[in-house]
């Protein structure tokens, strides 16, 4: 039988060296690297890692639970004026985050979120919906087009698989303008956004107050502006403090204005919907100045101006004195006296610098007006924390509550021996738990809460008189109609706060977050080195250009003058001294040259750094290595 001979490199054995075995393990990493791509990019797009310092991306734990709640489906529209800010590339920056923070939202959402991205081109159907959206435009773009930055959201009619969520109603709100200065803000105001949308009705807000914030219809007198404002927004729901036994628990939020007169019933039922995880506002006042016509008057030989809570606020651990009023001479609002004007000491104008930037209740607000305001503090083995929301300045001083009551018909008098208490009085706040009960004594009553959950809030405010109309709006008539014209930012304080109360414990919980923006302060650093490197020789010729102009309008003659009068001395003097001003130019020129290309070999040594070096050191380190392994292998051979 014949033989079958094999080739001879079939019979000999397979032999693999080094280049072979990593030839064939670049060819299975591309086999598997290739496709784990595609399919991680086509299933698993929802999957990402946040390495920035501050997690600038990662969704707090109130907006998941805000998103991973919502009912309904919901469309964004982001709508982003792009060839109109191709010349403001920090507005272009700020978008990709708002981008980023949209999209990682709709990841989380699994379908019921839907976002569109839209250029509003000038003259076009998309700049007219974005528009009529409530979107506000900004001046500033390149050719002077309109800038867009803000976001629509829709809650549609008939979204929803079932016959309960098509029957809901449409909805739309919007964020008009994404400002970069409230970036810190961003993920708060998407979320309250969502939160908002998903809502059915108006968040029904309870109200127990000892003023007239309803007027009087009977004798023609409106709601105070605040609280029409309110009204458009909420469903204000006034409470009768005589039959109060229990707050309904499906109340967003409790709002206490002027408590006076309240039963011992009716302030447990408050402190059990608080510890319940109901969101309460307090205001109270040393000398509340509109009660004068409220209907706790009648009979009364004089009015109660003062109102206190002083069981709850003990067991809060605040410190409050309804005899004590704050006044600040540095903030003293002008006022019209028997035809005269004149500072008032007790009527406060807070400003910007007053006010807490990094809380969302006041962050976006300018001034906010008070008068006879009380303020607040801890005591000292209070569990609770207080954080102020307004506050006076340094040069601030507090007075007793009669002193300012008889100071009524002279303000000024309340100037007299001043003596400034060096204190920053904190004059609104926002108080975070836990809290413990004012009424330990009734522990035994069914359903009795002794504390509250460590994440519970109080917004407290030392003045009702903010309230009033006379201190932020005044009622204009335009085409015969009444308008309100505000020009302090009161009724915003107000709307902030009980938005921010009337939302979810996890809308509560969302706190301001760290800017993406990042100073080179290294690059800053040598920037400033250079300025001051040739700032002493500017300021050396511009004097000495002052001097030299200053000198030639001394030796011209004067308007009107013959040009005869003139010497040939001062003629050759007057050119000498025209020929000093243009060196003079032409050094500052070259001082200001000097200091940019300073500046621009700085930048270029760090496009060189980052560009060139680093790669250049990196692909070093790798020859180096490959080298080393290279002969060490060699070695080992040998």
């Amino acid at each position: 039988m014949p033989r079958l001979h094999l080739p001879a490199f079939l019979t000999r054995p397979l032999q693999l060296t080094r280049g072979s075995l990593l030839y064939a393990a670049l060819v299975l990493l591309v086999l598997v690297f290739v496709p784990l791509i595609v399919t991680t990019s086509r299933w698993m797009h929802a999957v990402r890692i946040d390495l920035t310092t501050d997690h600038l991306y990662t969704l707090s734990p109130g907006t998941l639970h805000i998103v991973d709640g919502l009912r309904q489906p919901l469309k964004l529209t982001l709508y982003f004026s792009e060839h109109a800010t191709r010349d403001l590339p920090q507005l272009r920056s700020y978008e990709q985050r708002v981008r980023e923070m949209l999209q990682e939202m709709v990841a989380r959402a699994h379908g019921r979120i839907r976002l569109q991205i839209i250029d509003p081109v000038p003259y076009s159907d998309d700049e007219a919906n974005a528009e009529g959206s409530g979107l506000t435009a900004a001046s500033g773009g390149s050719n002077g087009e309109r800038v867009f930055f803000g976001l629509a959201g829709n809650r549609q009619a008939g979204d929803g698989d079932n016959e309960v969520v098509s029957q809901v109603p449409e909805k739309a709100l919007s964020i008009p303008f994404f400002d970069p200065a409230r970036e810190a803000f961003l993920e708060y105001d998407i979320a309250k956004l969502l939160y908002e949308l998903d809502q059915t009705r108006k968040p029904p807000i309870g109200v127990i107050s000892a003023l007239p914030v309803e007027g009087k219809p009977v004798l023609g007198q409106q709601p105070w502006a605040a609280v029409q404002q309110l009204s458009q927004l909420f469903d204000l729901r006034m409470l009768d403090p005589a039959q109060l036994k229990r707050v309904d628990p499906t109340l967003k939020m409790l709002w206490l204005i002027q408590p006076t007169h309240l039963s011992s019933d009716a302030l447990y039922a408050i402190d059990q919907y608080l510890l319940q995880g109901g969101h309460l506002a307090v205001f109270v006042d040393p000398d509340a100045e509109q009660l004068q016509s409220s209907p706790y008057d009648v009979g009364a030989a004089l009015p109660e101006h003062s109102s206190d809570l002083p069981r709850m606020f003990a067991a809060w651990g605040v410190v409050y004195d309804p005899r004590q009023v704050v006044l600040d001479r540095s903030r003293a609002l002008q006022i019209e006296l028997a035809g005269s004007s004149l500072n008032h000491p007790a009527m406060l104008g807070l400003g910007a610098q007053e006010l807490n930037r990094n809380d969302v209740i006041t962050a976006s607000l300018q001034r906010v007006n008070l008068s006879t305001a009380g303020y607040f503090d801890l005591a000292p083995d209070a569990g609770t924390r207080l954080i102020p929301l307004l506050q006076s300045t340094g040069d601030a001083e507090a007075v007793s509550t009669q002193r300012t009551m008889q100071a009524t018909a002279d303000p000024a008098s309340l100037l007299q021996d001043y003596r400034p208490d060096n204190i920053h009085y904190v004059l609104a706040a926002r108080l975070q738990g836990p809290f413990r009960s004012a009424f330990p004594e009734r522990a035994g009553e069914p359903g009795h809460l002794a504390s509250s959950r460590s994440n519970a809030e109080v917004v407290l405010v030392a003045d009702t008189d903010l309230l009033s109309d006379r201190l932020w709006v005044e009622t204009q008539t335009i085409l015969g109609q009444p308008m309100l014209s505000a020009f302090a930012n009161n009724g915003d304080f107000i709307a902030n706060m009980v938005d921010n109360l009337s939302g979810s414990s996890a809308l509560l919980s969302i706190r301001g977050r760290a800017t993406s923006q990042r100073p080179f302060t290294r690059v800053e650093a040598l920037r400033n080195a250079a300025n001051q490197k040739f700032l002493q020789k500017k300021q050396e010729l511009e004097r000495e250009l002052a001097d030299t102009r200053r000198r030639l309008e001394e030796l011209q003659p004067a308007k009107g003058g013959s040009g005869d009068t003139v010497t040939v001395e001062q003629r050759r003097e007057i050119e000498q001294f025209r020929q000093r001003q243009m060196a003079i130019h032409t050094e500052l020129r070259n001082v200001q040259h000097q200091l940019n290309a300073e500046i621009d070999a700085l930048g270029l040594r760090l496009k060189f750094i980052n560009i060139v070096l680093v790669p250049a050191l990196v692909i070093l380190i790798g020859l180096l290595y490959g080298w080393r392994r290279a002969r060490h292998s060699r070695r080992r051979r040998s």
